[in-house]
């Protein structure tokens, strides 16, 4: 068996509009399509040896063991695959469990999709499974265990922390959309203006004053102090030399931290020695040239979790630590403890497993220690010197029985140094008591503290220290979103975007805006190139000044990767027709249009599908929809509108001579077709069809009439505004107009406007593309041959895959066929092509450039028309 290929889905996609983490996996089963499970002696045994919770997959049986009856039954292997790739991430702590597999277009060629949790773990994972499966085809050993720990070990690395993750997750729960901004903890709540972000537990209201302070531990314990906030007496050193003044001036025992330590890094708790205190420097200068002295605080090890200034969560911290039986070794003892289910590899579960590194290897040695030794009964030792949870420690949450002095001291301390998240951490007997009661003491402030303690404790209530967060960022009545009206379909896609962006900007919305051209905001153009892909819309998404998106979405995007947004608030699909069949997978036009079913898909219950009600599959898409629905058509008869309308639905039409908003049964004439540029006073009918579907695509975002008339008055057909959408250049004794139109629906529609014009003779400069299928190539020369009375062949500059002979000949058949005798020049180079019609053009010609590289193509034209006005040029 072989990989063809691994897609990475990561938002709504042709698999699924609602799970949108998937990979798609296409799988040659080559002989294997020949040899389904039950034809291969012992597979089934040796896939319930190795991978025995395969038991708990229900499959289409719907029960317990389903999956091993298919087994049994005889399945292929590419469905194996699927079941088994879902199990091995679920073995390594990553639970997921969507799955299907379907036959593509080619015989023994499957499509297998499973769910992912991370990314790269769901990529490995699609090729270790296959390779265990044709180990237990083989019959040969092999290793699943390593292959877990792998997975684990990637999810480690890849994932984010346990803080970050909870406030995603609380996010999430609250429908606010996020973007991960690095592979780190820096992530995006929100999106546009009403972004914030947050890196680990520091948010972007966080004061970076305070995130300085709270590391500088001297600085912060000098301002606690002058506050009467009750701190350990210390000082800072930044040699060894000083080490035993200060031992005297302190007196043990003694902590040594460094200044700039965090998460306990560094840090020695309980310093009885003078050598002690020396292998302690030693450890705490690897972090900080100077360090912290100070008096050990006897007690117990709790942390204070304040948010927005208000206490949230307090936690009792317990170092990583074995208590003696009397006759096991500490190492013994270590591996007793970790075999706890509780505890697992990083943060995949409650607790983590207790590891043998330095720090635990310091703190035997201490007490003179080492793992061969056999503690006394009930003897507690302790192997790390702070409570954390990443090295093993445990927590308990006693967040109910914290003193009301306490809460008000903790509240304080965060206002004194101005942290709205604050962890605090406090040395006392007992929280129960006031520190001013009990001689506790505050050992420090932490910036970005951890709340793993607080929503996994080992005992007690867990707390959901991510919501007050939440609430901080986005209080009631604030919404995290922008608006977002996607566009998909075949052709008119970015005429019809930009239009939409025209109106919203001039409505006084900042709005970013995506096409086959580039990213524009606030029409400045920000990145070129076709940007219709999911990057693309994150990028607009991304940009803090946008607060409205319009986002051109195009079949590529999809399949490759999913949309780059979950929802939008309004979704237009223009038309679909033949284009890019054959391609990844979509052979078929139906397909195609579920390909592009999957933007009006993404649509809020709340917002508007607006659909092309004269598009037989466009208006089909209205059965999967859970959206409102709004029609628009070229004729108001059009039996579909009225049924719509008859029912209080909205609608667009075209009827005596105006773009005309039906709203059930009323009329709201919006404006002239002959006062709306683009649609050359009715002649460029495709144009009309755009106009009506973005005037009602921000009707139904309940823009203003007006704003709509004014913003279909002033868009016109320019290299400006739509540069390679109708873009027509009046010469002297002949015009131009270069179009982008690149399919036969394209080219049928350009056609009808092409007829209405009256010219000595119209020339079209055309070219075809290599990824179309060759019965689409011919289609597009007999259309072309329809439309124009000489044609020019030229070619694109990206061949995709084909012969430059085999276009020509595919284009000059189909002309042929429909012209036998047309008058044919080839000139393969764009440029040149160009040239040879403008400088060959009859009186009154009419030339039609169907453009590869609009901006080029556009500066040729221009260059021409300067020279054609009289305007010295360079050379």
């Amino acid at each position: 068996m072989e990989i063809l290929s691994i897609r990475i889905m990561n938002g709504p996609n042709y698999w699924s509009i609602r799970r949108h983490k998937l990979i798609v996996m296409l799988l040659d089963l080559q002989e294997m399509e020949e040899r389904p499970s039950n034809t291969i002696p012992g597979f089934l045994e040796r896939l319930k040896a190795i991978m025995p919770s395969l038991y708990s997959h229900r499959c289409s049986e719907d029960c317990p063991g389903g999956f091993f009856k298919r087994v049994e039954e005889g399945t292929w292997m590419g469905h194996i695959i699927e079941h088994v790739a879902l199990e091995m991430q679920t073995l390594a702590g990553m639970d997921t469990g969507f799955g299907r597999t379907r036959q593509s277009d080619k015989h023994g060629v499957y499509h297998v999709v499973f769910s992912y949790v991370e990314p790269k773990a769901g990529e490995y994972t699609a090729r270790a499974s296959l390779a265990l499966v044709e180990a237990l085809i083989d019959g040969k050993e092999y290793d699943l265990e390593a292959d877990i720990q792998k997975l684990r070990e990637i999810r480690e690395e890849v994932r984010l922390g346990p803080s970050t993750g909870s406030l995603v997750e609380e996010a999430i729960r609250r429908n606010i959309p996020y973007i991960r901004l690095n592979r780190h903890s820096l992530v995006q709540l929100g999106y546009g203006k009403n972004q914030k972000r947050i890196q680990a537990t520091i948010a972007s209201t966080t004061s970076s004053i305070a995130v300085e302070l709270a590391c500088d531990k001297e600085e912060t314990k000098n301002i606690l102090e002058a506050a009467s906030i009750p701190v350990p007496k210390g000082h800072i050193i930044t040699a060894e030399e000083e080490l035993e003044s200060m031992a005297r001036r302190v007196g043990y025992p003694m902590v040594i931290k460094p200044v700039n330590g965090n998460h306990g890094k560094g840090a020695t708790t309980n310093i009885l020695t003078i050598e002690a205190a020396k292998e302690a420097f030693a450890a705490a200068k690897k972090y900080s040239r100077s360090i912290i002295c100070e008096k050990f605080i006897t007690g117990r090890d709790f942390r204070v979790l304040v948010i927005d200034y208000k206490f949230v969560a307090a936690a009792l911290r317990t170092p990583a630590a074995v208590i003696g039986d009397g006759k096991s070794t500490i190492s013994a003892l270590i591996d007793i403890v970790n075999q706890d289910p509780r505890r697992g590899f990083g943060h995949e579960k409650v607790l983590t497993s207790i590891k043998i590194d330095d720090a635990a290897m310091f703190m035997l040695e201490k007490h003179g220690y080492t793992l061969e030794t056999v503690p006394a009964l009930n003897e507690e030792v302790w192997l790390k010197p702070t409570a954390n949870l990443s090295t093993g420690g445990t927590s308990q949450d006693v967040t109910d029985f914290v003193h009301p002095s306490n809460i008000v001291m903790c509240e304080r301390i965060a206002r004194v140094i101005g942290l709205d998240i604050c962890g605090i951490d406090i040395m006392a007997s007992d929280l129960s008591q006031p520190l001013s009661e009990s001689g506790g003491a505050v050992l420090e402030v932490n910036a970005a503290p951890g709340f793993r303690m607080h929503l996994e404790p080992a005992q007690g209530l867990a707390r959901n220290v991510a919501e007050p967060v939440i609430d901080m960022l986005y209080p009631p009545g604030s919404t995290a979103r922008i608006p977002i009206i996607a566009v998909a379909g075949t052709n008119g896609k970015t005429t019809t975007t930009r239009l939409l962006a025209h109106i919203v900007k001039n409505a006084g919305y900042n709005v970013g805006y995506t096409t086959t051209d580039g990213v524009y905001v606030q029409n400045q153009l920000m990145v070129s190139g076709d940007c219709t892909g999911p990057v693309s819309a994150e990028f607009v998404l991304r940009d803090p000044t946008v607060d409205f998106a319009v986002l051109e979405t195009a079949r590529g995007g999809i399949l490759r990767a999913g949309l780059g947004f979950h929802n939008c608030d309004v979704a237009v699909v223009t038309n679909v027709a033949e284009d890019h069949l054959g391609l990844q997978g979509i052979d078929t036009i139906q397909k195609l249009a579920k390909v592009k079913s999957v933007v009006p898909g993404t649509v809020f219950k709340h917002g508007y599908a607006v659909l092309n009600a004269d598009d037989d599959l466009v208006y089909q898409m209205r059965k999967e929809l859970e959206c409102n629905i709004a029609l628009f058509s070229l004729d108001e008869n059009n039996p579909r509108i009225k049924e719509h309308c008859a029912k209080g639905g909205f609608a667009a039409v075209y009827e005596h001579g105006y773009i005309t908003i039906l709203k059930g049964t009323w009329k709201i004439r919006v404006e002239k077709v002959t006062s709306i540029p683009i649609t050359f006073s009715g002649k460029a009918e495709f144009n009309i069809y755009n106009a009506m579907a973005a005037t009602l695509g921000v009707y139904v975002q309940g823009f203003k009439t007006e704003d709509i008339r004014l913003g279909l008055q002033t868009f016109v057909a320019s290299p400006a505004q739509t540069p390679g959408r109708m873009n027509i250049f009046q010469f002297k004794n002949f015009s131009i107009m270069l179009d982008y139109a690149h399919n036969t629906h394209g080219i049928q529609a350009l056609g009808k406007f092409v007829a209405s014009v009256e010219a000595s003779v119209k020339v079209g400069v055309i070219a075809a593309v290599g990824d179309r299928r060759d019965e689409d190539i011919v289609s597009l020369g007999e259309e072309s041959a329809k439309i124009f009375d000489e044609i020019i062949i030229r070619q694109d500059k990206n061949m995709r895959g084909r012969p430059e002979a085999e276009l020509i000949g595919l284009l000059t058949e189909g002309i042929k066929h429909i012209k036998p005798n047309m008058s044919i020049k080839v000139i393969t180079k764009e440029s040149e092509a160009i040239d040879y019609a403008i400088k060959n053009a009859l009186k009154g010609a009419f030339i039609t450039v169907i453009s590869d590289v609009v901006p080029d193509a556009l500066e040729q034209v221009k260059r021409y028309k300067d020279i054609d006005a009289g305007i010295e040029v360079d050379a």
